[in-house]
């Protein structure tokens, strides 16, 4: 009977030998440089402690370069297993809050406020020294692995960006059967949601909505989210594990298999609509999965209250959550872009 190579991955502690807390708090980064110049690619898994398929993918690329398996031609490849150790070891989205928001470096001379702003101001040197990233990730609803880009390339004062094709290319090379964009313009819309239904938000809360990617494209570089699939489903690390090979093939920092095929063109879809759970007991008509389709008018869900919550356009839901806390995303709609990845 063949053995899956993620196996011995997945026995406990295997993917961070700081799970059980006796070596203390320190960030896992793996180097490899080649002689020839070329690209600097960083890849990270376990922004999110409960999101295991990245962490997986990355150590077993990381045994595989250390064996002799692949060989890096050109340019600078920097792995990090585990980038919230903390979250890793409680098995928890967060540590103390969410480490894929509010990404950005503590102001010179202020202490970091919780443990992901020290995560965050490690991170954040080391993405300023790269110009590539991926981000592997995951996700609590079922559904089919996704890749997530930034904006086309513009001037605007929301997140001006340069390098939309390389961006393009480099998630259309992942292979995934869709790519979503608009991420940050459906998140400023979720705060006038809020701010309409008469939150006070900071006149910094669209910074909240910032991420690891943001935080690259602010830097000069571009970087693709991966969503490898639901937390448990078995393939999610084989997901990211080709899905770093493939980058790295499309940045001829490794050698390419013979006749090698092209990346389908997947399905572009933009975010169309947030949904904010307004109480804890509002709940889905059914379970939903990403990407499932909707017609304008279906029904999603009923509030606490009874009000029904139907679909605003004809499109796809995306990320439906039934642990939403009140006041937060309980689903997003997205509905076909006319984009196109080269």
């Amino acid at each position: 009977m063949s053995t899956s190579p993620f196996s011995a991955l997945a026995e406990p502690g295997a993917l961070d030998p700081l799970a059980n807390g006796a070596a203390g708090d320190m960030l896992r980064v793996h180097a490899f440089c080649a002689l020839e110049p070329g690209p600097r690619l960083l890849v990270l898994g376990g922004v999110h402690g409960d999101e295991t398929c990245g962490s997986m993918a990355i150590e077993r690329l990381r045994a595989e370069l250390d064996g002799g398996m692949h060989a890096l031609r050109r340019g600078q490849l920097t792995l990090v297993p585990v980038a919230n150790p903390l979250a890793r070891r409680k098995g928890t989205r967060e540590g103390e809050r969410n480490l894929n928001r509010n990404f950005r470096p503590s102001p010179a001379g202020q202490p970091a406020a919780d443990y992901e702003t020290r995560i965050t101001d490690l991170l954040c040197p080391l993405i300023d020294r790269h110009e590539v990233l991926l981000d592997l990730h995951s996700f609590e609803s079922d559904g089919e692995a996704f890749a997530m880009i930034g904006p086309r390339d513009n001037r605007g004062a929301l997140e001006p960006f340069a390098r939309a094709r390389e961006e393009g290319r480099q998630a259309r090379q992942l292979g995934t059967p869709r790519v979503v964009e608009g991420w940050l313009d459906i998140y400023a819309e979720g705060l006038a949601q809020r701010a309409a239904a008469g939150e006070t938000l900071p006149d910094d809360a669209i910074d909240f909505g910032r991420g690891t990617n943001e935080y690259m494209r602010s830097r000069g570089g571009y970087g693709v989210t991966l969503e490898c699939g639901q937390h448990r489903d078995p393939e999610a690390p084989e997901v990211g594990y080709r899905a770093i090979l493939a980058v790295l093939r499309l940045l001829a920092m490794i050698d390419a298999p013979p006749d090698e095929p092209p990346a389908p063109h997947p399905q572009v879809l933009r975010l169309a609509g947030v949904v904010l759970r307004h109480d804890a007991q509002d709940r889905f008509v059914r379970d939903w999965a990403t990407f499932d389709p909707v017609r304008r008018g279906d029904l999603v869900g009923i509030r606490a209250g009874g009000e029904e919550v139907r679909a605003a356009c004809d499109g796809h839901i995306v990320f439906p959550n039934d642990r939403a806390l009140a006041g937060a995303e309980w689903f997003y709609y997205a509905r076909a872009s006319e984009r196109v990845l080269d």
